[in-house]
Parts: structure tokens; sequence; C-alpha cells
């Protein structure tokens, strides 16, 4: 199924806030904390890395999208390569995912709203409140209204980090009792276990990939503008994620917190949370639109309705409001299921980050280049690269997931951590994580 051109209506500009929105977000909470445990030169190696490698995992999409232009998602590209028994599989993934990420975004707004009102309410309404919000700014159907809300959210989470980096720079952290020496490892010696799940948090500060042939199938030129729109969220991520995770770990050392804005004093980690809020909202607006947008497509193609995709009737409008429901509802449950924020990002990472970050990349040049793999050294060296990638996805895929229960299943068998059941009223503030009396 084409789309019309209504529908494409996204510069470069437009599709990079679109992409900073998309990428920048609650990911990059978990970065500091990341660094603490892998040390420094590991984590900034790691972050630079990791960043180098999704550039060049966007690009091999982009050169799959030239080929089959009329692909929507990046599931209508596994139909492609594997019909639709492959796609069902994917799809399913696909929208797995992007649940457990809305869910890590309304988590982290939970945990702001107990930091900022001191728990003035039980958690979970604290969780339903940012699924109800979220909810209602996913009802748009195009993604032009997710470029008006992108420049906002890079200013709320620029804002939001610049408060506590200066904050810690004048002053000692929340958590640090007067007279503290600080600890800080250059190389950091971590369990298997630890320093894996820190992996797969940096791994999950790139998770934008998944939503990347979604805002392409809605650019005016894809082919000319989609690089030059990437470069312009790497410049702006990379050295962001490199910065924030170094600078926030030096400065708090042991008492760095995840997410990173709790590492801050009481007033000013307050003031970081509140204007982080836009930013989680289009977190959770992007991943969730895109969602919502996948499974609207695929049951239009069930009802054999694919026709009325641009259109405004009240089928395509009760379809989509009863998609958009469905899909809060269900990133609210598992947010209440899975409340620990780094639980549910190593986890989300493990199953399906690795693969819609790096894996689907390496297995669509593969796809593309079959026959000529190993013709030429350069066809040689594309090859063995890509062989590679799928290799470490699938090591990250298993290994990964054992580490990332390991850890969930630690957190909920510690006394200290206070929130450590499922569905439970608990303060999550990052004050109580610290032991704060506030």
């Amino acid at each position: 199924m084409g789309q019309d051109s209504s529908y494409k209506v996204l510069n470069r500009w437009q599709a990079s806030l679109i992409y900073i929105t998309n990428q920048v977000g609650i990911g990059i909470l978990s970065l500091p904390t990341a660094m603490q445990t892998l040390g420094l030169i590991p984590g900034i190696i790691c972050i630079i890395g990791m960043g180098i490698l999704v550039t060049y995992t966007a690009y091999v999409l982009l050169q799959f999208f030239r080929r089959y232009p009329t692909v929507l998602n990046c599931v209508d590209c596994f139909r492609i390569i594997g019909g639709t028994p492959l796609a069902m599989v994917v799809g399913i993934a696909f929208v797995l995912n992007l649940i457990l990420t809305c869910s890590a975004a309304i988590i982290t707004m939970s945990i702001a709203l107990n930091s900022i009102s001191e728990h003035a309410l039980c958690t979970i309404l604290f969780i339903l409140f940012p699924a109800i919000v979220s909810w209602i700014l996913c009802m748009p159907r195009k993604m032009k209204f997710l470029a008006d809300f992108g420049i906002p959210c890079t200013i709320s989470i620029f804002a939001a980090t610049l408060i506590v980096m200066i904050a810690l720079g004048v002053s000692d952290p929340g958590g640090a009792p007067p007279g503290w020496d600080k600890e800080i490892s250059l190389v950091g010696n971590p369990s298997f276990a630890q320093g894996f799940t820190s992996v797969l948090n940096i791994a999950f500060a790139y998770a934008g990939n998944q939503a990347f042939v979604t805002v392409m199938a809605e650019m005016r030129d894809a082919s000319r503008d989609f690089m030059p729109s990437m470069y312009i969220l790497q410049i702006f991520a990379i050295p962001m994620y490199t910065i924030v995770g170094a600078v926030i770990y030096s400065l708090a050392g042991q008492y760095t917190t995840s997410p990173a804005l709790g590492a801050a004093p009481l007033i000013p980690a307050k003031v970081a949370y509140g204007i982080l809020l836009p930013t989680l909202l289009g977190t959770s607006l992007v991943f969730g639109h895109t969602s919502i947008k996948f499974i609207f497509v695929e049951c239009l193609r069930l009802m054999k309705a694919e026709h009325e995709y641009d259109r405004n009737t009240k089928r395509t409008w009760i379809l989509w409001l009863g998609i958009g429901t469905s899909f809060w509802v269900l990133a609210f449950i598992l947010a209440n299921a899975i409340p620990l924020f780094d639980s549910i990002l190593s986890v989300s990472s493990a199953l399906f980050v690795s693969w819609f970050t790096f894996g689907i990349s390496g297995v669509m040049w593969l796809y593309m280049n079959w026959s000529v793999q190993f013709k030429g050294w350069r066809k040689i060296s594309m090859a063995i690269l890509n062989w590679t990638i799928i290799a470490l996805t699938l090591f990250m895929n298993g290994v990964g997931l054992w580490a990332s229960i390991d850890q969930l299943l630690a957190a909920y068998n510690d006394p200290e951590i206070p929130v450590n059941s499922s569905f439970t009223c608990a303060d999550n503030s990052v004050w109580r994580q610290l032991g704060i009396e506030v």
C-alpha cells in the first residue's frame, strides 16, 4: 500500500526534529549510571561507538527504502524479505517494543510527578495520568504534528540536563552527606550482568531506528533528505549523550541516580523534572503514534480498505481511536507490572532494541546483496560488517535477556529498593530511592 502525496509533507528539518524527539528522550537519563557501572572510559567509548554504528544502520534502512519506496514501516520491509509469516513475527515484536518504550516513558513521568509533589498521590495514579495525556496526544493521525512538538521537546531535555549539571557543579549531590569523598572510576569493575545491563541501557538511548522508516514514508524526498536529517540527529545526540553521561557521573560520583536528574540537590532536581515533562511526553507521543499507525495500516489491509488510509471517514476514526486506546491501556498495565526504570529499559533492549536498532539493518543488507556479498573486497568487507552486526545482535538478545532478568529479580528481592513489586502505590521518587526525607 502506497501513500497519498498529502501525507508526504516532511522536509529534512521537520524530520530532524521528529528524529531528535524520537531518540533523545528517556534513554539519556540512564547514561550517567551506565558510566558509573562501566567506568568513564569504557562508557564514553560505548556511547560514541554505538552512535557511529547506528548512523550506519540508518543508512542501510535508507538503501532498502530507495529500492522499495512503497514501504510504510520496518515491518513492511520484512514482508518483502520473508512474506507474511516473517512480517507477523516482526510486527508483534515491533509493537511490544514500542509498548515497553512508552511504558518506560510513563514510569519516568511518574517518578517526576512523585519527586515534584513529594508523593502526593498513589504511584499508580501518577502512572495513569501521563498515560491519559499521551493517549490524547496520539490522536492526530499525521506525523507533522510530531514535528511541531519537536522544538519544545528538544529544548526541554537540553534545559533539564543543563540545570542538573550546573547544580552539581556548585553544590553536592542530593544524597551526599556533609564532607563526602567522591568516588570516580575510569574503568569500572562490574559483574557480567551489571556490565551488560549497562551496555543495553546505552543501546536503548539509540533506539530510534524502529521509527525511521515510518517517518521516511512521510518525507517529501526521503532519498535526498533522510541522511542529512540523520547527521543533524547524531551531531546533536552523540555529544549530548557523552557530555551528560560523563559530567553528571563525574560530579555526582557514587551518588549518581537513574533517572539521572535525581542526582541534583532537591530544588534543582524538582525544577529539572518539571522542565523534562515535555520531552517525556514527546517520547511517548512519537513511539505511541508509530505503533498505532502500524496497527492501523495492518487493520486496513485485513479489511481490504487500504484506499481509506488517507481518508477521514467514520470507520477510519473509530479504528484509530480503538487502536490508540488499546495501546495505552497495555502500556499502563506494563508500566505497573515492571515499575523499575532501569529494568524495563534493559528488558526492552535485550528483547527488541538490539534487533530494531542493529540487527534488522544487517538482515536488510544481506537480502539486498546476497548474491554479490563476496564479489570484490568492498562487498566482502561490508558482508563481514553486517554478519558481525547480526552476531552481536544475537549475543545481546540472548545473553542480554539473561542479564536483564537477573538484575530485575535482584531488584525485586532487594528490601532497600522502594518499588520492588507490581501495581504498587509505593513512592518511586528519587528522594525515596536515595533514602532522603523531604
